[in-house]
């Protein structure tokens, strides 16, 4: 069975940064497309970055380009989220998707 755990979120100051991690567990990874995704509190869950299987080919939103890295370990079944210059509008609960299956999230707080 698919199962997805993240880490890595805390609180950090504004230009600080954070590494995102998710281990993904019943699946290999250099089979499917994963993505990050984030909720802030009060809005909808929006798509914040993804890879395909291969790690060849990458996606972020027009917000984060530039400031997060998306990357993945196929021979650890993770993936990871560089964020850099962090704002406080990238704080939210940010999860992994892969095939339809979410994790739990980690929460990412920036703020001073």
């Amino acid at each position: 069975q698919l199962r997805l755990v993240e880490s890595g979120g805390g609180l950090v100051q504004p230009g600080g940064a954070l590494t995102l991690s998710c281990v993904a567990s019943g699946e290999t990874l250099d089979l499917y497309a994963i993505g990050w995704y984030r909720q802030a509190p009060g809005k909808k869950r929006e798509g914040v970055s993804c890879i395909n299987y291969s790690g060849s080919t990458t996606y972020y939103r027009e917000s984060v380009k530039g400031r997060f890295t998306i990357s993945k370990n196929n021979a650890k079944n993770t993936v990871y989220l560089q964020m850099n210059n962090l704002k406080p509008e990238d704080t939210g609960l940010y999860s992994c998707m892969l095939a339809g299956v979410w994790g739990q999230g980690t929460q990412v707080t920036v703020s001073s």
